[in-house]
């Protein structure tokens, strides 16, 4: 069995046990694991459009926003249909419902990203950064203004069905599914329309083919992000989607490094666990947080993670 293979199984292995122990935790431990893996899922999925195919986007927070409100939809409205008001905590009946939930968050942001994707297939650099930025406004003040899922007070009573399971889970999930498009032809395909778009199209490449899948695969797993971040915090309302959230997570795909998956994936851990080593000084805990970003944007432009720079340098000829 290939070595990635065995990777993601023992990683559910591990979230498996996680899981089983979480019950040991308290709740603020609980909150910044939960908060910690949400993040990565975010973070590898943005570096998948930003770092490997080179589109700058700004609404992600957009494509998290679609998949935790239709996920919830599905959980809050259609499940007491399905599985009855009071279903056994931690069964069958409510683990495939939560599982349906994923999947129809994930869909629902992965048909997002198509629509977004194929509008913008001749845009490039600012002009796509502007447009994907409307794209998170417009989903986010549809939203306040939707009644039938809430308004501007948005959702509550979700069902708490996120777990460190199902977190860890769908953390080993992104970064496996990431890592086998990124090795395939898919992945050439994604690096050249990164590098030049023009120069890969007069090879017999179809650009715009790639930047959809990119899109596409990317809000999926954004959508499943906002369908466990929804039943975890069991309430959602639009102003936790708006454009602030999606440069957050820009900052943590462009600190770890573009295109470096193991650095976007520690990128996602040191910005979600560094506003809470800074709560004992919290009055100026956001003036030391920009300080510290802004620190280490001057002195590791290249991400903080990201090394290929460093030894290119050193093998240049004195």
């Amino acid at each position: 069995m290939p070595k990635p293979h065995l990777s993601l199984l023992l990683a559910l292995g591990v979230a498996w046990l996680v899981s089983a122990f979480s019950g040991h935790l308290d709740p603020y431990h609980l909150d910044v694991l939960i908060g910690v893996g949400i993040n990565v899922i975010l973070a590898v999925s943005l570096n998948l459009i930003a770092g490997h195919t080179g589109q700058f986007s700004l609404g992600h927070a957009g494509f998290m926003a679609v998949g935790a409100y239709a996920a919830t939809a599905v959980s809050l409205f259609l499940g007491p249909r399905l599985i009855g008001d009071s279903p056994a905590q931690g069964g069958f009946a409510e683990n495939a419902l939560f599982f349906g939930a994923l999947m129809a968050g994930g869909a629902a942001a992965a048909l997002a990203g198509l629509l977004v994707g194929i509008p913008s297939l001749r845009l490039r650099g600012d002009y796509l950064a502007l447009v994907t930025l409307g794209f998170g406004e417009i989903i986010r003040v549809l939203l306040q203004n939707f009644e039938p899922l809430g308004g501007a007070l948005g959702l509550n009573g979700i069902p708490p069905y996120t777990t460190p399971f199902w977190v860890i889970a769908a953390v080993a999930t992104t970064v496996f599914t990431v890592g086998c498009l990124v090795r395939s032809s898919y992945g050439l395909g994604f690096r050249a329309v990164r590098d030049d778009e023009i120069a890969a199209a007069a090879t017999g490449l179809h650009p715009a083919r790639y930047k959809v899948v990119a899109f596409t695969v990317g809000a999926f797993f954004a959508g499943v992000a906002g369908s466990l971040f929804a039943h975890f915090k069991l309430t959602i309302t639009p102003a936790g989607f708006d454009f602030t959230r999606s440069i957050e997570i820009v900052v943590m795909v462009i600190l770890g490094g573009l295109g470096n998956t193991l650095g976007v994936i520690l990128a996602a851990i040191l910005l979600t666990l560094l506003p809470e080593f800074l709560r004992p000084v919290a009055e100026y805990r956001l003036v030391l947080y920009a300080a510290l970003l802004i620190a280490l944007m001057l002195l590791r432009p290249q991400g903080l993670f990201n090394f290929t720079v460093r030894r290119a340098k050193s093998r240049a000829p004195v």
